[in-house]
């Protein structure tokens, strides 16, 4: 019994972690992985306990199976947070790092902030948040990459 029990708690471990999202959260380690890849990175500028857009653009399109599974074979997602809560703060470094980003491609301080880059970091296009399909959303996406 004790065996079934893990074997069916590590398939479930497999299952989920083959799923999730995998966020970029340093843009040179995204770059690097981009330019290997040949792949565009979505960059995201995102409040996520405090912007109502922001919640909504990842529930309602990067959450989604459908998202996930595109975005796995065809980009790389780097995540720019900021968080106001206390206890969501960023370590002081991450911190650094999402400012300098926002410094460089949101100076409007637009949240959410989608912006497609090519490898070396060149902006390719940007979005926001739709009300949309995560199908449509992606073709949006792909069309800043033609």
């Amino acid at each position: 019994m004790k065996k079934f029990i893990f074997f069916t708690l590590f398939a479930t471990l497999i299952v989920f972690s083959t799923n999730a999202q995998e966020w970029k959260t340093n843009f040179s380690e995204a770059k690097k992985e981009a330019a290997k890849l040949d792949q565009p990175i979505i960059l995201v500028f995102q409040g996520s306990d405090w912007c109502a857009p922001c919640i909504k653009l990842d529930k309602e399109i990067w959450s989604t199976e459908a998202f996930k599974k595109y975005a796995k074979d065809h980009f790389v997602m780097l995540q720019a947070d900021f968080p106001r809560k206390t206890k969501n703060a960023l370590p002081e470094d991450q911190q650094a790092r999402n400012n300098k980003l926002a410094e460089t491609y949101n100076k409007n301080g637009y949240f959410p902030f989608v912006v497609v880059l090519d490898h070396a970091g060149k902006v390719l296009g940007q979005a926001g948040y739709e009300k949309t399909t995560p199908e449509a959303y992606i073709k949006k996406l792909e069309a800043f990459t033609k």
